[in-house]
């Protein structure tokens, strides 16, 4: 038992700590260098397809059309699609009464999903390049130009914004936090070939890497990640390419967001065994494996470290202390959500943010071995 109880911390452990110190170590010892990436002129632009995809969205399509059309962007090289899943609402017609400035409606005949909705724009859309957005997320004005100076080093087929978590007072704390912890696990990634997923709310991609295999199930932040693999490319995040959002105010939803979005990542890479394959894609393999895999698998881990500790504590005084320092952690997560007034302590905002997140894991993988998959979706009111 004392052997599971260390494999169990080690397992905890690697995805959030060993494996970034694993990607430092190797981002110093793979130097690659970068291509300029400075537009000259307007003639340097790549011309670029934005698609918003929407579900029932009339209370908010307007605002998001607004800061779409403010962006800054050569005239005659921006085109703007609406893709609408299918909504049952006015999203639609409000759409519509912008057809004269440009704005695109490409609907779906079927509530079949975001990236069914997605595929038909890919479908329809002129540009070069397409940049993927949500009704939720604001886009700086400059931040077009700068994801098409990315696009100057032929290497690159996709970027990814940095995510900016936004709590009603302004502050970051808890989960942005732990956004910022992501944001730079991603700057490691790319700097060591590559991300294996995006930001969801706002990136872009070679039209060439979105044509070659858009899998309607699954999430089409990994399905451009994969794909850029594929072909050659790599997937890249930039500091300077920002999207700002808020968070999710009913606490229930959030969970439940979580739940589903990870229930869809482990469907994206069930539906494409062939990424877990070092060497039919060598380091991205690596990090799906380290990434992914090995951080869903952290709450199954937390459960064995907890039983095994239990089964050892009596053996010795560090067995002891360990045990009561776990307990006495979850006492306080628990203490945490029946008490909100905690959550203002930021630590214990941040512990009770880790339970809260693996415990959606460890729902999503039930829900996924009961058979259950998530296509469609409802935009979280944030």
């Amino acid at each position: 038992m004392q052997g599971v109880f260390w494999v169990s911390l080690f397992g905890i452990a690697y995805s959030y700590f060993v494996y970034p110190v694993l990607l430092f170590i190797l981002s110093k010892l793979v130097r690659a260098q970068q291509a300029p990436l400075i537009c000259e002129s307007n003639k340097a632009y790549p011309s670029i397809s934005l698609i918003i995809t929407c579900h029932n969205e009339q209370h908010r399509i307007k605002e998001k059309i607004e800061n779409t059309l403010e962006l800054e962007y050569p005239d005659g090289k921006l085109e703007l699609i609406i893709a609408s899943d299918c909504s049952t609402d006015d999203t639609d017609d409000i759409v519509k009464s912008y057809a004269q400035q440009g704005v695109k409606l490409v609907r779906a005949d079927v509530h079949n999903g975001k990236e069914y909705a997605q595929k038909l724009a890919i479908d329809a859309a002129d540009g070069e390049l397409l940049v993927f957005s949500d009704v939720a997320t604001q886009i700086p004005t400059e931040a077009l130009k700068k994801v098409a100076d990315k696009f100057h080093d032929p290497r690159v087929g996709a970027v990814s914004s940095e995510d900016k978590f936004i709590s009603d007072d302004g502050t970051i704390a808890g989960e942005g936090a732990y956004v910022k912890y992501e944001m730079w696990l991603r700057a490691l990634e790319t700097k060591t070939g590559g991300l294996v997923g995006l930001s969801g709310s706002f990136f872009a991609a070679r039209k060439e890497v979105c044509q070659q295999h858009w899998d309607i199930k699954s999430p089409s932040d990994f399905n451009t990640a994969l794909n850029c693999g594929r072909l050659g490319y790599i997937a890249i995040s930039c500091d300077d390419v920002l999207g700002y959002y808020k968070d999710v105010k009913d606490p229930q939803k959030e969970y439940a967001r979580k739940v589903r979005t990870v229930l869809r990542g482990i469907t994206a890479v069930s539906r494409n065994p062939d990424v877990l394959n070092p060497v039919k894609f060598g380091v991205f393999s690596f990090k799906v494996w380290s990434h992914k895999i090995m951080r869903w698998a952290v709450p199954w881990f937390m459960l064995l470290a907890l039983l095994s500790n239990l089964s050892i504590y009596s053996e010795n005084g560090f067995y002891a202390l360990t045990f009561y320092l776990q307990a006495i952690g979850y006492i306080l997560v628990l203490l945490t959500w029946k008490l909100p007034s905690l959550q203002k302590n930021t630590l214990l905002k941040l512990g009770f943010f880790f339970v809260q997140v693996n415990l959606a894991i460890a729902h999503s993988t039930v829900n996924f071995l009961m058979g259950r998959r998530m296509v469609t979706w409802t935009p979280s009111k944030r």
